[in-house]
């Protein structure tokens, strides 16, 4: 599903040149469960933002599907990223003015989706994370838990091809967070979801049917 070859991140700060990632080649398989682990500093959340095409490398390629993503315009990459990928971050993200249903159906409301066929989505897809009854709730009355369910959710609404989730579970309790995991899973076995996870928890990483290191912008363990 995804092939990068010959990439490389540069950002330039004060003056300096700080290589963030360097001439990283890697493929991952349709349906297939993939954690990034390596300390701070070493690219990961780079590497998952130009996987997520939030970002663009400095140079080489990136295929998703056969498509060369980065050769195309702002917005046709936009409407790529709302169609095919989702996003799990540690800090969900969710608009506090918003109820979870709202927040849910923001991505396929952006889409072009009409509001009520965007409205059984949502719903349908917080009844899957345990949340059906929780749906006119605002982040604020939500436990981190839910939160985080609420931005699984999200991520779901338009069933995207792949699920790109950095720390998901980085800020809650183990229990809590070993629940957000499971249901992460079970949308990759059984849906067959594309998964790639940023995570410091080696238990999270050890779930995963394979595990890459970085260290110094380049891949080290595998």
């Amino acid at each position: 599903m995804i092939k990068i070859s010959k990439l490389n991140k540069i950002f330039i700060k004060d003056g300096s040149r700080i290589e963030v990632l360097k001439d990283l080649d890697l493929e991952v398989g349709k349906g297939e469960s993939l954690s990034i682990v390596g300390v701070s500093g070493a690219g990961k959340s780079t590497l998952i933002h130009i996987l997520g095409t939030l970002d663009r490398p400095t140079s080489g390629q990136v295929l998703i599907g056969d498509n060369n993503v980065f050769e195309w315009d702002a917005a046709r990459l936009a409407a790529f990223r709302n169609r095919m990928i989702g996003f799990v971050f540690q800090f969900h993200h969710l608009m506090p003015e918003f109820s979870s249903l709202e927040n849910v159906m923001m991505p396929a409301l952006i889409s072009g989706m009409t509001g009520q066929k965007a409205r059984s989505r949502a719903e349908q897809v917080l009844k899957e994370v345990g949340l059906g009854d929780r749906m006119t709730h605002k982040p604020g009355e939500l436990s981190g838990g839910e939160q985080q369910r609420v931005a699984v959710a999200r991520a779901l609404v338009m069933e995207p091809g792949m699920i790109l989730a950095d720390e998901p579970t980085g800020n809650l309790d183990t229990e809590t967070g070993k629940k957000i995991e499971d249901i992460l899973l079970s949308l990759n076995k059984e849906r067959g979801i594309t998964l790639i996870v940023v995570t410091h928890n080696p238990l999270l990483s050890q779930r995963m049917s394979r595990s890459i290191g970085l260290q110094d912008g380049k891949i080290r363990i595998q």
